[in-house]
């Protein structure tokens, strides 16, 4: 059976109550070890999170914690997350350990907490943390909505008998498709909006 792409008209998407930003940190977004337009997703991220904001959504950001030694090991300049966190509107930063955001956290929960059945997932990487954490959304009967200019991820190298290097642009998209037809791609950030929960 050939599978059915995802909507990705603007018209198709109806106000989300949340916006979740996967791993937000220094280590991929500043730096030589940024993923390619790092500062483009900087700038979608962003403006997703000042409407969020301006919208009374809520908003929650996930930390990655590393192994030793990795760019995003706690309690280096790496592992801090990139963008602010408001906290006088009841935002948390919530930690985990692996790429699904809501094994071992209390991601669930706080969105239930706050009445929120519909959100918007960006950050990093598209095919790891950002897949991971959609797709237990979708399975948690979450509607989900990906904005395609705000997920991002690194270049695959190649692997000789394998393949040839694959763009992180094509990584990304691929992450968007092996979600199936539950989620929702926005074309743009920008036709993302918000709504109370």
């Amino acid at each position: 059976m050939q599978k059915q792409p995802p909507p990705h008209h603007p018209e198709s998407h109806a106000p989300v109550q949340a916006l979740l930003a996967v791993d937000m940190q220094c280590a991929f977004v500043h730096g030589d070890g940024a993923v390619p337009h790092a500062d483009r997703l900087l700038d979608r991220v962003r403006d997703l999170m000042a409407r969020a904001r301006e919208s009374g959504a809520f908003v929650v950001q996930l930390q990655n914690d590393g192994e030793p030694g990795s760019p995003d090991e706690p309690g280096t300049p790496g592992w801090a997350v990139a963008l602010p966190v408001d906290t006088d509107r009841g935002e948390v930063v919530l930690r985990k350990t692996v790429d699904d955001g809501f094994e071992g956290t209390r991601l669930e929960e706080l969105l239930k907490e706050a009445g929120v059945t519909e959100l918007a997932i960006c950050g990093v990487m598209s095919e790891m943390c950002v897949s991971a954490t959609a797709r237990t959304a979708l399975d948690l009967d979450f509607r989900v909505v990906l904005p395609h200019d705000a997920h991002a991820t690194y270049d695959i190298p190649a692997a000789e008998g394998i393949s040839d290097l694959v763009p992180a642009a094509m990584v990304s998209r691929v992450a968007e498709w092996a979600l199936g037809d539950e989620v929702e791609i926005a074309v743009r950030a920008s036709d993302v909006g918000f709504t109370k929960p």
